[in-house]
């Protein structure tokens, strides 16, 4: 089976994505519309596949005018980790923040957030976030959290089908933020394209 994982060949060239950046940022907010899951009131989860790490890749490419493909390598390097293969969901946590004061009193509560989602199945069964090790180490600190984490989920293959077929709720069980959600029928089917085959 083919590594769903992006190769220098998938990158457009800054001319070739100009070109065509509008309909590309349609078409991935489209996907994200499907894949973002709101956890409360300051945390969102965006569910990455390969569809919306490439978009990333392309705007931080832009962004930074990098026209070489060393450039474009590093940031594969980077991001290529938030590509889920099967088994896996992969996640970007945002807590969202929009004032100092909140970004004072909620970043240093939330220290170990990271660690604190769990997807729950229907069984009981849970299967508990890992933060992605290439980034946790510029992300996690001691006396306060970043606003930004990547995480992943590992499934086994009983998991993947009861995911398949009963309720699935995305939880957060940090002391300082209790939180729970029931994924609607529609993410539950999105995000079983990335833990099928």
């Amino acid at each position: 089976m083919p590594s769903r994982k992006l190769q220098l060949s998938d990158i457009l060239d800054l001319r070739a994505y100009e070109r065509q950046r509008e309909s590309l940022r349609n078409s991935v907010i489209e996907v994200k519309s499907r894949r973002r899951v709101a956890l409360g009131p300051v945390v969102t989860l965006m569910f990455e596949n390969r569809e919306t790490v490439k978009a990333q890749i392309q705007e931080m490419l832009r962004a930074e005018k990098v026209t070489n493909d060393a450039g474009v390598i590093e940031e594969l390097d980077a991001y290529n980790p938030l590509i889920p293969e099967p088994g896996q969901l992969c996640a970007t946590l945002f807590v969202e923040l929009t004032t100092d004061e909140q970004m004072r009193e909620w970043l240093p509560k939330l220290v170990g957030i990271e660690g604190s989602i769990v997807i729950k199945l229907s069984s009981g069964s849970e299967v508990r976030s890992i933060a992605e090790e290439g980034h946790a180490e510029n992300l996690t600190r001691a006396d306060i959290t970043a606003a930004v984490h990547y995480v992943r989920f590992e499934f086994n293959s009983a998991q993947v089908e009861e995911f398949a077929h009963g309720v699935v709720e995305v939880t957060c069980d940090h002391p300082a933020y209790f939180e729970a959600v029931e994924l609607p029928p529609y993410i539950v089917k999105e995000l079983l394209s990335d833990l099928r085959p």
